[in-house]
């Protein structure tokens, strides 16, 4: 009788181990696969980060090269004006008469068509 409780208890043993083996060999392939998924996401983020480090990157490049431009647009528009403001002065200087007659003609010309409306 011993002999007999004695194979039924090795094949519940057996079918145990079996079954703990199996299930290991599940929980193996489920932690290996996390670990493919979860490195895979991580390389995806990376990727990600690093599109977005480029285009800001650029967009910043972009941005100051713009301002620089406009910076260069501006000390041009100044210096323009401050010619033309000189040559003004200049002929005003050298043509007092002649000046003070064509700021009349316009000042009057101005009040004509602002008195008409």
């Amino acid at each position: 009788m011993e002999t007999a409780e004695n194979a039924s208890k090795a094949n519940k043993t057996s079918g145990l181990n079996k079954a703990a083996h199996v299930a290991h060999e599940v929980i193996d392939d489920t932690t290996q696969a996390t670990y493919e998924v979860a490195n895979k996401l991580v390389d995806t983020g990376d990727e990600f980060s690093n599109v977005a480090h480029e285009t800001v990157d650029r967009v910043t490049t972009s941005a100051q090269q713009a301002l620089d431009k406009l910076n260069e647009k501006k000390d041009q528009l100044r210096n323009a004006e401050q010619q033309l403001l000189a040559n003004y002065s200049t002929y005003v200087r050298q043509n007092p008469i002649t000046s003070v007659s064509i700021a009349m003609g316009v000042g009057f010309l101005l009040s004509k068509l602002l008195n008409n409306r």
